[in-house]
Order: C-alpha cells, then sequence, then structure tokens
C-alpha cells in the first residue's frame, strides 16, 4: 500500500503541474528544437506553413508536452495505491537458530535439556502477497487531485500550442512588415538616384545651382543608409523566425505571402468576451487547477480519518519441494491517528493555502481575458482606421510628388520642394505599413485572447 509520505508527494505534485500550466516561462516559445539539414537553395514560406513547422519543432510546446506526460504518470502512481497490490518471491534459506534466544531453554530431569543451536538447516519458500485498501478517503482524495492536475496540465498543452501559433505569427508578420519597410525605401532610393542623377546633367547644362546637386546627393545617401539599416533588421527577423519554427541552422528563407488586409466581421465585446470564456484552454486549465486544490485540501483533512485494508500471502514451504506444505497468513486491520504532533493541522493549513491561490489566479486570469478580448478589438477599429487615412496620404502625397517632380524639371522650382515631397511620401509609406501591420498584429493579439488560436487566425487572415 502507498505510504503517507507518497500520497502528500502526489498531492503536491497535482499542484505543482497546476500551477506549471498557467506560469510557463513566455521566453521558451520563443525557441525551438532545430530538425532537418540546411538547404542551400532558400524556403519559400507561408503563413500555414510557418505555423506549421512551430508546432512540431517549438521549445515551449515540447517542453509542455513532458509536463503533461509527467502529471499523466503521477495519475496512475495515485491510481496505483487503489488498486490491489500483489508481489511474489521465490528464495533459498540456510539457517541457524540459537534457541535460548527465542526462548526456549528447557532442563528436563536426568540432564536432558534443549539443545543451544539448531541447525544449520535448509528449506525452500515460494510465496505471493497481497494488500489492498478498503477504504481511505485521503488516497481517493488524492488520486482525484492528481486525476485534475492531469487534466490542466493537457489543457495547459492546449494553450502552448495557441502561445506557439501566435509566436510563429507576430514573427511572420513582423518579417513581412520590415519587407515592406525595404520596397518602399528601394523604390524611393531609385526616385533619388533619377533626381540625383537629372540634377547633376542640368547643372553641367549650368541650369542648376551646385547646391541643388548636393541637396539631392545627401538625401541619396540618406535614403541608401536606412536601406542598408533595414535590409539588416529583415535579415535578423528572419533568423528569429527561424528560431521560433526550429528551421535547421543556415537555413535561408523567404516570405511567400504578402501583407494581407481585410476589415474584421463585426463582434461585439461582450460577445467576444463569453466566446473566449467558453473556449479559452488556460481558464479551462485553471479551474481544473482550482479543482485539484480543493480535492488536495480534501485529502489533507482525510488524514483525521481511520482507514481499513487488508493483507493476505500464500506460499509453499519445505524443505524440499515433496515435503513442503502451503502456508497463508490474512490479515484485516484498521489505522486510525492517535496523536501527530500538529502535523495534519499543518497540511490542512498548507492545502488551503494553495487553494486560495489557484482561485485568485482564477479570478485573475479572468479579468486578464476580458481585458486582452477588449483591447484587441479596440485595437483593430484603430488600426482599420489608420489604413484608410494612411492610403489617402500616401495617395495624396505621391501626387505631391509628381507635380513637384514636374516643377522641378520644367525649372519652376528648386530641389527643395522635391525634397519634401519625397519625405512625405517616406513619411505616408511607413504609416500605412505601420498601420497594415498593428491591424495584422491585432487580429492575432484577438485570435489569442478568444482561443483557438490556430483556427481563428486562418478565419481572420484568410489564410490558405
Amino acid at each position: 500500500m502507498i505510504s503517507l509520505a507518497d500520497a502528500k508527494r502526489i498531492i503536491a505534485a497535482a499542484a505543482l503541474f497546476a500551477g506549471s500550466a498557467l506560469f510557463g516561462q513566455q521566453v521558451q516559445f520563443q525557441g525551438s528544437v532545430p530538425t532537418g539539414v540546411a538547404s542551400p537553395t532558400s524556403l519559400s514560406l507561408t503563413l500555414r506553413d510557418a505555423i506549421d513547422r512551430g508546432l512540431k519543432t517549438n521549445l515551449g510546446l515540447l517542453l509542455s508536452g513532458q509536463v503533461s506526460e509527467t502529471a499523466r504518470g503521477e495519475r496512475l502512481r495515485s491510481l496505483s495505491a487503489l488498486l490491489p497490490q500483489v508481489t511474489g518471491q521465490v528464495s533459498e534459506n540456510v539457517e541457524q537458530i540459537d534457541l535460548p534466544s527465542h526462548g526456549i531453554d528447557f532442563h528436563l530431569p536426568g540432564g536432558f535439556s534443549t539443545p543451544t543451536v539448531v541447525g544449520p538447516f535448509h528449506f525452500s519458500d515460494a510465496r505471493a502477497y497481497a494488500s489492498f485498501s478498503v477504504f481511505d478517503y485521503g488516497l481517493r482524495k488524492s488520486y482525484h487531485a492528481a486525476k485534475e492536475g492531469e487534466r490542466a496540465a493537457q489543457l495547459s498543452f492546449r494553450d502552448a500550442r495557441d502561445l506557439v501559433v501566435q509566436s510563429v505569427a507576430n514573427a511572420y508578420l513582423l518579417v513581412i512588415a520590415g519587407s515592406s519597410r525595404v520596397h518602399a525605401l528601394r523604390a524611393q532610393v531609385e526616385t533619388d538616384q533619377a533626381i540625383y542623377d537629372r540634377t547633376a546633367d542640368q547643372h553641367r547644362a549650368g541650369t542648376t545651382a551646385a547646391i541643388d546637386v548636393l541637396r539631392a546627393h545627401v538625401e541619396l545617401q540618406q535614403e541608401q543608409q536606412q536601406l542598408i539599416a533595414q535590409d539588416n533588421q529583415v535579415a535578423k527577423d528572419k533568423l528569429a523566425l527561424g528560431r521560433v519554427i526550429g528551421l535547421p541552422p543556415g537555413q535561408q528563407l523567404t516570405i511567400a505571402d504578402t501583407e494581407p488586409y481585410s476589415p474584421l466581421a463585426a463582434m461585439t465585446p461582450d460577445e467576444a468576451v463569453r466566446t473566449a470564456y467558453q473556449q479559452r484552454a488556460d481558464l479551462q486549465s485553471a479551474q481544473a487547477s482550482v479543482r485539484a486544490a480543493e480535492d488536495s485540501l480534501s485529502a489533507a483533512r482525510a488524514e483525521r480519518y481511520p482507514s481499513v485494508g487488508v493483507a493476505a500471502d500464500y506460499g509453499d514451504i519445505g524443505a524440499t519441494p515433496a515435503s513442503s506444505n502451503g502456508t497463508f497468513t490474512f490479515q484485516a486491520f484498521a489505522k486510525f491517528n492517535i496523536y501527530d504532533g500538529e502535523r495534519i493541522g499543518g497540511d490542512i493549513i498548507q492545502a488551503r493555502a494553495v487553494l486560495r491561490q489557484r482561485q485568485d489566479e482564477l479570478a485573475d486570469l479572468g479579468g486578464q481575458i476580458d481585458y486582452q478580448v477588449r483591447a484587441a478589438l479596440l485595437d483593430i477599429q484603430s488600426a482599420a482606421d489608420q489604413v484608410a487615412v494612411a492610403r489617402s496620404n500616401l495617395d495624396l502625397a505621391n501626387q505631391t510628388l509628381a507635380q513637384a517632380q514636374d516643377r522641378f524639371a520644367s525649372g519652376v522650382t528648386d530641389t527643395i520642394e522635391v525634397v519634401q515631397a519625397q519625405g512625405s511620401v517616406a513619411v505616408a509609406n511607413d504609416n500605412l505599413i505601420s498601420a497594415l501591420y498593428a491591424h495584422n498584429l491585432s487580429k492575432v493579439e484577438l485570435a489569442r485572447a478568444l482561443g483557438a488560436t490556430e483556427q481563428r487566425i486562418q478565419k481572420f487572415m484568410e489564410v490558405k
């Protein structure tokens, strides 16, 4: 039968796994276990491909799976305490016994007395032992706590999948936004190069001042510098994406998807919050943790209750198999606590504190989910409005630049007006890219806030 120390260890383990289901290290989801060998050709990745890879290799998900398996092992250990325990033993024995030490020392008339030593003698013993806990309320509650701990760990694993999808999508969108900035900067460099070449030609023809050439040259080199820095940043963002999804070291990748934009269907905050409460795996894991803590508290209180069990053995013993005889013992017993020096009281206090902690964590998580859902909806609406304004502003900035270039080509104005118009286009481009990135990022945050992140991202982002 399981000892009291083992039962307490199982209760503590159930509480530990339940807590780890809620408070895993987020940094683990930025790492992975690289698989495969780097290919000499660049790997083209869609968002769907990246998510699939992340769900196979992300470190946070792999570690969460191991926690779930450990919790399953603890449940099986606690279950074994409630089931019959059967063991067998076969032994060959040689003994020599000192009879007086066993209270056998008789002296009879005529000088006869029992011998001091008997043996050595040999016998064989083949025996089976069985024990069974007929009633132990504490062990039953420990098993229930371990079951809820396993359920909390399994739900935490589901939540870990959502966190992986969120991490992969965020990293992928960051590369898309960075690549869009590279394309915009490269287009501006090409425009600046054309303006510089034209200004230099006009200066050689004597129709433009040298200051205009210098101004165009400075603008060109500033844009080139920004392009170099942005190229480097995109390369680093790709490395970070590769780490999240477990690409082999040195593997080059390209992004197959462009920056998507689609308005989100109307959803009221209250409706979204209700959906999140129903589908968030971490909330369900927290609820299971509370139930595990409640069972652990009941198990601690049950240490004061009596327990009933039986034990028996049956075997064949004798000097030789031919002369052996069957023997058995049977025992029924009841155990109860008389005085424990407040040990049980201490266990109850600790279990009650764990329960309150889990209840507080559950309440806080409910408020956190409410905040995440409402904040994501606000961000989506704000980003959608910013996209509309940024697109209009970029159109106006491009018109302004076209007119400034025409005026400069006609000799009506100098390069100052062109440079200013180029700056406006650059700002408008950057604002549009930032707004698109913010809108898509808010969709990812909403998908995570609602639960079932993988399916919702496919719907929100129209991922094929």
